[in-house]
């Protein structure tokens, strides 16, 4: 998980500063960062709060941002359905797309599923990056001030997570999904609300989902 706590870290430390940097007061980002466990969200409902947005408006574009949780919740789902809803809910609000990345992938072919040895790996993804997102968010919101400009950490923050997720990328069919995700992210950045975003990871899944039943299609005529 170290890789992941680099990155976390550097997002975190970034998703601080601007907050403060944005007009947000100490108190308020600090708020915002423990109730909001999202950079993506922050990051999106900040200009729409400083600008006196509507409240629908700016709960609908981290709605939107986010929506890729409901894949991830469906996803992790039979790992802990045998837990009270009080407690799955609670693992809701800890899980990160890093430490989703991580557990999948460790744990997709196992024959059980929701079993101690998947939870404990779990809880050991899930709280350190709590952990480190929250200490170096709050870094970053009370020593932005003395961070210059020219230091452009918000790139740093990005090679960071790319650090992360082309080792994951081991497959043909995972490629493909990087590829396609990535490629509609970025024509579909002039969309309101983040809904490029949202569309990336719908055409990401789709085209992952396709390219493997195409790869197994070829392996069984193969």
């Amino acid at each position: 998980m170290l890789p992941a706590l680099i990155a976390t870290g550097a997002w975190g430390f970034v998703t601080g500063i601007a907050l403060v940097k944005s007009g947000l007061s100490e108190t308020a980002a600090t708020l915002m960062t423990v109730m909001v466990y999202s950079g993506t969200a922050q990051l999106t409902a900040l200009p729409l709060i400083i600008s006196g947005a509507p409240l629908w408006l700016i709960f609908a574009a981290a709605v939107v941002v986010n929506i890729r949780f409901i894949i991830f919740g469906a996803a992790l789902y039979p790992y802990f359905r045998y837990m009270r809803w009080q407690r799955r809910l609670l693992l809701s609000y800890f899980t990160s797309d890093i430490v989703f990345a991580v557990f999948i992938p460790r744990y997709v072919d196992s024959r059980k599923k929701g079993t101690r040895d998947q939870l404990w790996f779990y809880l050991g993804g899930i709280i350190p990056v709590w952990l480190v997102w929250e200490v170096f968010s709050l870094l970053g919101i009370y020593m932005g001030s003395f961070v210059p400009a020219s230091w452009s950490l918000d790139f740093a923050a990005i090679l960071a997570i790319l650090a992360i997720i082309i080792p994951l990328v081991r497959t043909r069919p995972m490629l493909v999904s990087l590829l396609v995700a990535g490629f509609v992210a970025w024509v579909g950045q002039p969309l309101p609300l983040r809904l490029g975003l949202a569309a990336a990871v719908v055409a990401g899944i789709v085209t992952g989902v396709v390219a493997e039943r195409w790869n197994g299609r070829r392996a069984e005529h193969g």
